[in-house]
């Protein structure tokens, strides 16, 4: 990530920006792929300076202060609030899932054509749906984690009492959502993937940035609000009632997160200059391709020993998967656009979101009004379904 002086306020190609030119370039994207570290630990350097504030006034900031009364409210037990003793059998999910969402799940017999999917048989298509499972799991696991590192971060370097004490309690909603995904993962599937390559990057990078309001950009609106839309999708499709209640649990918490998000960094960035929000800007477009990138699964498709050739075929004659990935930005582009950050330096952000195609989010409703946000009590309190 670079920093943009205030007299350097230029455009920087795709290439600098994501590190190839071509934005869909799958050749690209499916050649990099997620591993686990050897020594089984990721570690990032984070230099970031720790605050303390003088100022203990609470509810200086009257907005901030409600969603913590909130969050205090809201908090659920994942080992006794989910119901642990139903039994998840993965190959009838997956055939029910398909069954359920079937204008969804039905392979366009000539994208097949040529490639090694065309003689799979009903197994090994109930396989590819069972790693399908185990892949997005675990990146929903090592999102959360990413989110428990730089929530703790957020306490330590944002300068207002009141973030500080928000952000407390998102520790402990993060911490609950890696266990619950994390148990649901052992107990419930059959394994665990690495954390996939362009997340691991993202995540590098808001962990790396020493300032405080990157950590918000990068986790709280990006990382954060596509997680609310993918949870939400996910939570419509599956036919799994540990899942679905789960699902519905942590998307709670996930609207006061990305509301947090929100409340804290709109007035902040009305004081930035044009080369500061350009700097803004530019890591929310990172942010995205590295989001859709993430979508592309490749892990899987290794897994399933699918060629590079192939999986290029059958996406490039899939038009949906990319109205599916759009679709997860639903959450974002209102956000990004009540920060100011769609239309400041002249609407470069504006501009890419409309090459991405998902502009037409951006009138949706923003974080800020999502129901579950400033909701009183947990979810268990409120029978969510």
């Amino acid at each position: 990530m670079t920093t943009v002086d205030d007299d350097q306020a230029m455009l920087r190609s795709n290439l600098e920006l994501i590190g190839r030119e071509k934005i869909n370039d799958l050749e690209e994207v499916l050649n990099f792929v997620g591993q686990y570290d050897v020594d089984g630990f990721h570690r990032v350097p984070d230099n970031c300076p720790a605050e303390f504030t003088w100022d203990y006034e609470k509810g200086a900031k009257p907005q901030l202060d409600k969603l913590y009364e909130k969050a205090k409210k809201a908090q659920w037990n994942g080992q006794t609030d989910l119901d642990w003793s139903i039994e998840v059998d993965q190959e009838r999910v997956v055939v029910a899932n398909a069954e359920a969402n079937s204008a969804m799940a039905q392979w366009d017999p000539s994208a097949l054509a040529g490639t090694v999917l065309e003689k799979w048989d009903e197994k090994r298509f109930v396989e590819f749906g069972i790693e399908n499972q185990n892949w997005m799991l675990s990146q929903f696991m090592h999102g959360e984690q990413g989110a428990l590192l730089c929530t703790a971060k957020i306490v330590e370097t944002v300068p207002w009492i009141d973030a500080k004490y928000y952000a407390a309690t998102q520790v402990m909603d993060e911490a609950r959502h890696v266990e619950v995904f994390s148990k649901y993962l052992d107990t419930k599937l059959s394994g665990h993937y690495p954390m996939n390559a362009h997340l691991g990057l993202l995540l590098d990078d808001i962990v790396s940035d020493s300032r405080w309001d990157m950590t918000y950009l990068g986790m709280q609106i990006m990382v954060e609000g596509l997680a609310l839309a993918a949870f939400g999708f996910i939570h419509m499709m599956t036919t799994e009632p540990l899942l679905k209640k789960l699902l519905r649990y942590v998307m709670a918490d996930e609207a006061r997160h990305v509301a947090f998000g929100v409340l804290s960094l709109k007035e902040y960035y009305t004081e930035l200059n044009a080369a500061e929000l350009r700097d803004r800007q530019e890591f929310a477009f990172e942010a995205a391709i590295r989001m859709k990138d993430r979508m592309v699964m490749q892990e899987v498709w290794e897994r399933m020993e699918v060629p590079t050739a192939d999986i290029i075929k059958i996406m490039q004659s899939a038009p949906e998967r990319d109205d599916f990935q759009v679709l997860l930005f639903s959450k974002i582009v209102p956000n990004l656009k009540k920060l100011g950050l769609l239309d400041a330096a002249d609407g470069w952000l504006r501009t890419k979101f409309t090459e991405m195609g998902a502009i037409a989010f951006e009138n949706l409703t923003d974080s800020t009004e999502e129901e579950d946000a400033f909701a009183d009590g947990s979810p268990v309190d409120r029978q969510v379904a």
